[in-house]
């Protein structure tokens, strides 16, 4: 999902191209699991006819800051994006939607036209970003209960040494949490990890004077590194970690190391064994065992900062049931209604042929039972 790097890669085109230009037109996707509370002729109605004044942002959140309020906010979840046309912009892989053959693409939430013809688009296939129209974005959640911004409000080394001997988490649950500090999801956790040589489930009280250091040092330089080449993954530094990240167990290296994949902080998480050692009374209990991958398909970025998970890494059992117990499996319709669920689109054509196969079935057990009841009062 995006990242700090990524958001701000997205604020400062923004910055770059739009600031002191007027809305004209303005399109809000008919769509309330993004669009938040307010209706689309509300939204369009209060920033048309607005000038763009700045492109705010904190941790992974970004606003437009016009010349009177309310305010467009974009929080990116799993794959929002921001496209101007004829400008590159830098996207989360996951987020990059085809621009080129459609425009607005059909995944776009929010457009706007400005006064120089310039147009501006968040989009967002997966619907788990969040678009929201207020007075003071600072003053409400989800920012209002940010942490420090990992890049604008960075910790001194002393105040971030403070804060991590007073938690009793892990190390890589920590980083994740947005209330510590703003901005860092799941792949930037793991570079600065590796890059610290701080192994993930290492409790954050328990870390040393050094370790903190070289932690503190790790999350300006990877954050600064990423940011000075646009979000550009291809331009990241060839020993970071990243590049291996999706690789499957067995194959995945960095500087001829081995790679393995574990849960930490209720995140798939990709560290070097080797370098990431557990210390202190951790060492002892010794290290986690390597997390299978699920399947091709899945991915470590797939999860989501903003669904929360079983901080174990492990599912849990259902109300009722017995943990331990295999309960009967879904029907085929309802893995399709899942399914659509997760992937956050409209039902397909599979649903209403599952439908009409399923009263086909009915029929037929009705007219056997009646054929049934019809034989054996005859026989009588």
């Amino acid at each position: 999902m995006p990242e700090l790097p990524e958001v701000e890669a997205a604020r400062k085109a923004v910055e770059e191209n739009c600031i002191g230009k007027k809305i004209m037109k303005c399109i809000v996707a008919d769509d309330s699991k993004v669009i938040d509370i307010v209706s689309r002729s509300d939204f369009e109605a209060s920033v048309i006819g607005k000038t763009i004044i700045a492109a705010r942002r904190k941790g992974k959140n970004m606003w437009l800051q016009l010349d009177s309020p309310p305010f467009p906010s974009f929080q990116f979840g799993m794959a929002g994006a921001i496209y101007i046309k004829g400008v590159a912009v830098t996207k989360y892989k996951r987020s990059a939607v085809n621009d080129e053959d459609e425009w607005p693409s059909k995944y776009s939430k929010f457009f706007i036209e400005l006064d120089d013809g310039l147009e501006l688009s968040f989009t967002d296939k997966r619907r788990f970003a969040k678009v929201r129209l207020l007075k003071d974005p600072t003053s409400v959640p989800p920012i209002s209960e940010l942490g420090p911004d990992a890049l604008f409000e960075p910790m001194t080394l002393e105040e971030f040494t403070q804060s991590l001997h007073k938690k009793k988490t892990e190390i890589k649950a920590l980083l994740l949490d947005q209330s510590f500090i703003s901005g860092i999801g799941n792949w930037v956790a793991d570079e600065v990890l590796y890059q610290a040589r701080i192994h993930p489930r290492q409790v954050a009280s328990s870390l040393s004077e050094e370790s903190c250091s070289a932690l503190h040092k790790c999350i300006k330089e990877v954050i600064e590194k990423a940011i000075e080449v646009g979000a550009d993954s291809s331009q990241f530094p060839i020993s970071w970690i990243f590049h291996s990240r999706e690789k499957k167990p067995g194959k995945a290296f960095v500087d001829g190391k081995t790679i393995e994949f574990i849960t930490a902080g209720g995140r798939t998480t990709a560290y070097v064994p080797e370098l990431q050692k557990l210390s202190g009374s951790q060492d002892a209990k010794g290290t986690a065992k390597p997390r299978k991958q699920a399947s091709k398909k899945k991915s470590v970025d797939d999860d989501n900062d903003d669904i929360e998970k079983p901080t174990n890494g492990e599912a849990q059992p259902k109300k009722g049931t017995k943990a331990g117990v295999k309960g009967r499996k879904p029907s085929k319709k309802k893995k399709t209604e899942e399914r659509d669920d997760n992937d956050g689109g409209a039902g397909t054509d599979e649903d209403g042929d599952n439908d009409q196969v399923e009263k086909m079935k009915l029929k037929k057990r009705v007219q056997n039972s009646q054929n049934s009841r019809s034989t054996k009062s005859k026989a009588k």
